[in-house]
């Protein structure tokens, strides 16, 4: 049995699920062949602001397995402005994009990010912005934002190098852990708590607004379900009944949260509003309904249940009605959510392989391998559709990766210890 859905049956059980602990260091470890060979000119810096901006733009560029950088040893030249280039120098080395930057100061005192990104061949601008710099610290984030802008313009799929992951981390040995659940950027840099308990936390789930996460915690063995404001720290606790109290997901408008309990009978899917605390029950069955994931219409809900004998997915309407059954590909199928355009659902897969991660269209019926198996877990999307980050469990601990939907370029983000259940934010404001 899976073990999210092994996790459920423990808590019928009154039983505690482990979790682990870890920090996050990236590998690529497949990436495409066809990778596009670009130079990110370290940019122009200022007093005080000691970020290298070019190192973090072409660390996220590379990262995405698209590109392939040209080492800055290998540089002919260093220009921040397009007049300043030879065309030749690029050319010669096999270049393809350069980008340019620096930092300026206004008329009035305020920092922007001046970046330009220039078609070697064509000798041509292609794209540039200046992008205002609160103060310092908020650098990085620009650092994101030009890689994210680079990426779209040279792929037409919207960069997802400013937005952030939460995952579940534990310390300590099994008889004695502390949880922790922690926010980091998706390069895997500036990570903090945001709740700590020595008891289980699980099943992070961002809003829409990316300013609310909600999750699961224990308190003296029972479980209750929060929503955490990211701003103030502020933790409040919107269900605990007796039994289960798990599996929280958003509603596209952020308004609602869909979650199973267990305090009528068995494990039944359940839509509440956030600000009134008003239920309305979704399922009504003798079977394990879980995981529940909201449709980005709004109109859909995808949920796990045994129900047919073996865990599988079914997708019901957001007011209710029959659920209809959508996985019949391998033994089982689980923990479904929806892609941000809503015609797949990216799921956990069981067959001989054991448990994978799986990409269901949801028109033609097809089912795509996406991960290599043994025990992968906790899908999430990507805010572009594009990419897939899990969890992988082997004998030498838990840890994440990531993987495109076409499966050409994979990751791995690990550190000592285990990580699971990553949960992708939406994208930042720009």
């Amino acid at each position: 049995m899976h073990i999210r859905f092994l996790a459920l049956a423990m808590i019928l059980m009154g039983l505690s699920p482990l979790s682990a602990h870890a920090a996050l260091e990236i590998t690529i470890t497949g990436g495409d062949t066809g990778a596009v060979p670009i130079a990110v000119v370290p940019f122009n810096n200022l007093p005080g602001y000691e970020l290298d901006v070019a190192e973090v733009v072409e660390s996220d560029l590379v990262r995405s397995g698209l590109f392939k950088a040209l080492p800055r040893g290998d540089m002919l030249e260093s220009p921040s402005r397009p007049e300043d280039i030879n065309w030749r120098n690029w050319r010669a080395l096999g270049v393809e994009q350069v980008v340019i930057g620096s930092l300026r100061e206004d008329s009035l005192g305020g920092v922007s990010v001046r970046f330009q990104l220039m078609d070697v061949y064509r000798a041509t601008q292609v794209l540039g912005y200046d992008i205002p710099v609160l103060d310092a610290r908020n650098l990085r984030s620009v650092a994101h934002q030009v890689a994210d802008y680079i990426y779209e313009k040279l792929t037409g799929i919207p960069g997802v190098f400013n937005t952030q992951v939460a995952y579940v981390a534990a310390r300590g040995p099994a008889n004695d852990r502390s949880y922790e659940m922690i926010v980091a950027d998706a390069d895997g840099a500036n990570p903090r708590t945001v709740a700590r308990s020595r008891e289980p936390l699980m099943s992070p789930a961002w809003a829409p607004d990316g300013k609310r996460l909600a999750y699961v915690a224990y308190e003296n063995g029972r479980t209750a379900v929060y929503i955490h404001e990211l701003s103030t720290g502020v933790a409040r606790k919107l269900v605990s009944e007796k039994g289960i109290n798990g599996a929280p997901a958003w509603s596209p408008q952020g308004d609602r949260l869909v979650v199973t309990m267990s305090f009528e009978k068995n494990p039944d899917i359940y839509v509440i509003d956030v600000a009134s605390g008003r239920r309305l029950q979704l399922t009504d069955h003798w079977g394990i309904d879980t995981e529940a994931s909201w449709s980005p219409d709004g109109r859909r809900i995808a949920f796990t249940s045994d129900r047919g004998g073996q865990p599988q997915i079914y997708v019901v309407d957001a007011g209710g009605g029959d659920a209809r059954r959508v996985t019949f590909s391998g033994r089982q199928n689980l923990n479904a959510s929806f892609s941000p355009n809503g015609d797949k659902l990216v799921l956990v897969n069981l067959d001989d392989a054991g448990y994978r991660i799986g990409l269901l269209d949801l028109t033609t019926q097809d089912l795509r391998i996406l991960s290599e198996g043994g025990l992968d877990e906790s899908p999430s999307f990507a805010p572009n559709g594009a990419v897939v980050i899990y969890s992988k469990q082997s004998n030498a601990g838990a840890e994440l990766a990531t993987v495109t939907t076409d499966g050409r370029v994979r990751q791995r983000l690990r550190q000592p210890g285990d990580v699971r259940e990553p949960a992708w934010s939406p994208f930042a404001r720009r």
